[in-house]
């Protein structure tokens, strides 16, 4: 455990749900509804609130400008969280909560990392999840130097997070060589080109920093050289590179786009630029431009404040419930989420509808296991009549006004298995309410538009399959979770297992239990015909016997066992014998809660999203953190059901290649191809580490930390980025595992049957060796990202945009001896430079394509650049006032005579390489001549 707390600075932590949903809608060019959620385990301070209301009322100006008078922010609610004081001032949460808020407010776990980021899932055009900003970014005016003012970063972020653009400057390739011009030249990495400014290094030793010109390494800048611009440019673009500097007041468009620099902008987007990627969003197609030189309307604010935690139970019992065992099912889970899921403190009542709606248990806090206990005996035990939905909200809104005079802020868990024709007659009412409507579809005939009422309300959707065992009802039941943002008394689940056990076998499985979990941890054991001989055997060789767990007579089916203190960390072994006759279904669960509070528990997050593009492919998504810091390394396997259907089981990868969007970012991804027609689909994801060091991870896309800046010839330097070891970003985690559990209802009617062709190559690269060219990328499949293809197309061309536009023109590289490996593998390909023309300054760009069996072909990949290149000139870009003293000229013309010598001496051999020459010039020294 000292391993974690010394490792990672760690103030608070919390669990965000993917299940997102933003409320934010715009309204006559105003944006409406944007829910900022200050996290629970922030210290109350309201300069927190003010600062981010001054920062948005910024940012809608800011807006209005870099859009050309077409958006600004017109309406924000703030969720305050209920650990701060009550304020009368504070209006009760409807539907907003922590886990949707378009903004969130929250602590780092890394030392003095303040960086504002967007979470990004998807590709091009894909809203973001989240933006992201701690409390001392939004109190400390200091860090304006190193990110900006607050309201353009802001706008930086925005554009993430709502048109699913991209940064144009890059931490990993700040430089790059261009053809910009009529030589090849050393640009740094921006849009649009020609921002004036001067590369330098650091040369850091403890307290004080040296700058030197910067050395080449080959055809780049050596590692550590930075780009220092000019803080007064002529130049007026672009937010999503510069926005910090005064004269930038629009995004890259067409005319300015800088297609060549090797950013995330132009390796999402096609190398297009992003303004012309906002103009294709619904954004823009529904609004037009304003005629006001500001915003018509000034931002308006409103405070919200989270309450305690009120849920009915709306639970279906008419006739069909019979069927399938489901009851009993029901009984299980149910059960299961109030003695050990829902949090303390929560307020709980319980409905069951069939043709009419009963009162089972009235609205009550939960104190004590007493108070479990007492709502466990109110479950239903008998089912008949028809389905009658309405009713049971109805009833379900009574429970709850009956006790908290309104339904606002409130979440019902509606489950049921049927159809009712008369649903729709209740949507205004559950519209208004203000409350939350989670979904529990259960079996094949549950109601079509029974997620019309969470897609209103916010709520969960989920479904699941008919079963032998409980397990899969339970684990839906496990899925509605609090969206408080304070996991800190949050159930953890850590295993759920369907085993088929013959008569007189054994079966072991194991439950692992981490260091960041073992509170209140709970082991449950189901049957389906008798009871097994069982028992439970902790890390230390403890046993614990059947006769140690417990078994209600009001589910004689479940075998319960509640660990006290703190589980002992490490492997728990479950060994099960079927002692009946016949073959029967068992179930293994298990949860927990985090061990300290002041160490975020490993978490995942999963969902299934059908992507809006062509072929309309599923993608499955998993988020694997601790606290906001990505863990890297882990096994991710989703499991993908549908009544009617065999299961489909998948390993997820954060590779960076087919369905994942970028690499090592802690979101593993995978496609899922096998549909079988209209229905529900669960997701079921299982997430392994085993005695391994996990890697963790800062985020990708932070937003860009200014190392400096020039103005009137001087530099003006920020204090360097901080920067980790890597005994700062590993954790000793040991073996931890994880269940996360989501579902998706999907629509193929009117579609055929879907054929996938290869998905799109996204990380092909280009790099020189022994007059070789290398091309490297990730083997797509046939199908996607799943098997493999049949053949590859490549092509080159001198001209980048002439290969995007015009791939099938370009000049063919012939590959026909190489053979596609599976997905998911290394490809390596090699071109001998014999048939190419070059010399010192030739760019040679390369795309490919991937064809399957069926002759289907994926989409041109993204650009990678080879490049023969030697600087014939080497800058010595510290000349702050313009002239060239006598000590900066001597040194030039050393640095230059040097560079003849070596370029003389390689051009003999074809290829000119510069390697290892650096000018050094101490800017101090300098500044006295000056």
């Amino acid at each position: 455990m000292a391993v974690i707390r010394s490792s990672v600075f760690l103030l608070s932590f919390q669990l965000l749900y993917v299940a997102k949903g933003s409320m934010v809608w715009l309204n006559k060019n105003g944006y409406e509804d944007l829910v900022v959620a200050i996290n629970p385990q922030v210290p109350e301070d309201a300069n927190i609130i003010l600062n981010t209301m001054n920062m948005i009322k910024n940012a809608s100006n800011y807006l209005f400008e870099t859009t050309k008078h077409r958006f600004f922010f017109k309406s924000v609610k703030i969720i305050v969280p209920k650990t701060w004081k009550k304020n009368t001032s504070y209006s009760r949460l409807k539907t907003e909560s922590y886990d949707k808020a378009d903004v969130i407010i929250a602590d780092h776990y890394m030392k003095q990392v303040d960086d504002p980021y967007t979470l990004q899932y998807g590709g091009c055009k894909e809203k973001g999840r989240y933006i992201h900003f701690t409390p001392r970014f939004l109190l400390n005016d200091n860090l304006t130097h190193v990110y900006g003012e607050k309201g353009r970063v802001f706008v930086h972020e925005w554009a993430h997070y709502r048109w699913g653009v991209f940064d144009e400057y890059s931490s990993e390739k700040p430089f790059y060589v261009s053809r910009n011009s009529k030589e090849a030249s050393v640009e740094a990495t921006s849009c649009p080109v020609g921002v004036s400014g001067i590369p330098v290094s650091q040369d850091c030793s403890e307290d004080k920093c040296v700058l030197q010109s910067c050395g080449y390494d080959g055809q780049l800048y050596k590692k550590g050289c930075i780009f220092i611009p000019d803080i007064q440019q002529n130049i007026s673009s672009s937010v999503m590179n510069l926005q910090y500097i005064p004269s930038v007041v629009e995004f890259c468009d067409k005319n300015s786009h800088n297609s060549e620099a090797p950013n995330m902008q132009n390796k999402m987007c096609n190398h297009k630029s992003t303004w012309e990627v906002i103009m294709e969003s619904d954004d823009f197609r529904n609004s037009a431009v304003l005629n006001a030189s500001a915003p018509p309307f000034e931002t308006t604010f409103m405070l919200l404040q989270a309450q305690d935690r009120s849920v009915a139970f709306v639970l279906d019992v008419s006739g069909s419930m019979l069927m399938y065992n489901r009851l009993n099912s029901l009984q299980t889970a149910a059960a299961n989420f109030l003695l050990h899921i829902i949090e303390i403190g929560s307020w709980v009542g319980i409905v069951t509808f069939d043709s009419k709606a009963s009162e089972k248990a009235p609205l009550q806090q939960i104190t004590n296991d007493a108070a479990r206990n007492k709502l466990c005996q109110s479950l239903p035990t008998f089912a008949s009549g028809l389905t009658n939905i309405c009713a049971g909200i109805r009833k379900g809104f009574k429970l709850i006004t009956d006790k908290m005079n309104t339904t606002y802020g409130a979440e019902i868990v509606l489950l049921t298995d049927g159809e009712d024709p008369h649903m729709h007659m209740c949507f205004d009412l559950v519209e208004k309410s203000g409350a939350k409507i989670h979904t529990i579809a259960l079996g094949p005939s549950a109601d079509t538009k029974l997620e019309e009422f969470s897609r209103k309300t916010g709520g969960f959707m989920l479904y699941a399959v008919d079963g032998n065992a409980p397990d899969k009802l339970t684990d839906a039941f496990n899925a509605v979770a609090s969206g408080s943002g304070d996991i800190s008394e949050q159930s953890i689940q850590l295993e759920s297992k369907e085993l088929i056990v013959q008569p007189s076998e054994w079966v072991n499985t194991t439950v692992l239990v981490d260091k960041t979990v073992g509170k209140d941890t709970f082991f449950g054991i189901t049957w389906n015909i008798s009871q097994p001989f069982f028992f439970l055997r902790d890390p230390k060789g403890k046993e614990y016997r059947s006769s140690d767990f417990t078994i209600n007579n009001s589910n004689p089916d479940t075998a319960r066992l509640v660990i006290s203190g703190i589980a002992e960390v490490g492997d728990w072994q479950f060994c099960i014998k079927n002692v009946h006759t016949a073959t029967q279904a068992i179930s293994v669960t298990a949860t927990s809660r985090p061990a300290y509070s002041d160490v975020p528990p490993v978490s995942i997050a999963a969902h299934m999203n059908r992507a809006n593009s062509a072929f309309n492919p599923v993608v499955v998504y998993a988020e694997v953190s601790q606290g906001f810091l990505p863990v890297l390394g882990a096994t991710v396997i989703a499991t993908i059901e549908k009544d009617g259907a065999a299961a489909v089981t998948l390993e997820l990868h954060d590779n960076g290649a087919g369905a994942d969007m970028m690499k090592n970012d802690g979101i593993y991804s995978r496609y899922f191809t096998s549909l079988q027609g209209t229905g529900r689909y669960r997701l079921k994801v299982n997430v392994h580490g085993r005695n391994t060091t996990t890697r963790l991870s800062l985020k990708q896309n932070r937003a860009s930390y200014i190392p400096g800046y020039r103005k009137n010839g001087k530099i003006y330097m920020n204090a360097p980025r901080p920067k980790f070891d890597d005994k700062e970003i590993q954790v000793k985690l040991g073996s931890f595992s994880r269940i996360s559990t989501s579902s998706l209802l999907v629509n193929t009617e009117g579609d055929s049957a879907p054929v996938y062709p290869p998905c799109k190559v996204t990380d092909l690269q280009a790099h020189i060796e022994n007059k070789t060219i290398v091309l490297s990328w990730t083997a797509p499949g046939g199908d996607l990202d799943n098997g493999k293809a049949d053949h590859y197309i490549i092509k080159s061309s001198e001209n980048l945009l002439d290969l995007r536009n015009h791939f099938d023109h370009a000049t063919p590289v012939k590959s026909s001896n190489l053979i596609p490996k599976e997905a998911g593998k290394e490809e390596l390909f090699q071109i001998t430079l014999e048939n190419f023309t070059t010399k010192h300054d030739t760019i040679m760009y390369f795309a490919l394509r991937a064809v399957d069996d069926t002759n289907l072909i994926s989409e041109v990949s993204n650009i990678a650049q080879a490049i023969w290149f030697t600087p014939l000139k080497v800058s010595v870009p510290l000349d702050y006032d313009g002239n060239n003293n006598s000590a900066t000229s001597t040194i030039m013309l050393a640095i230059v005579a040097a560079c003849l010598v070596v370029v003389c001496t390689i051009a003999s051999s074809g290829l000119c390489f510069l390697r290892k020459q650096k000018g050094k010039l101490d800017i101090e020294a300098l500044q006295k001549h000056m």
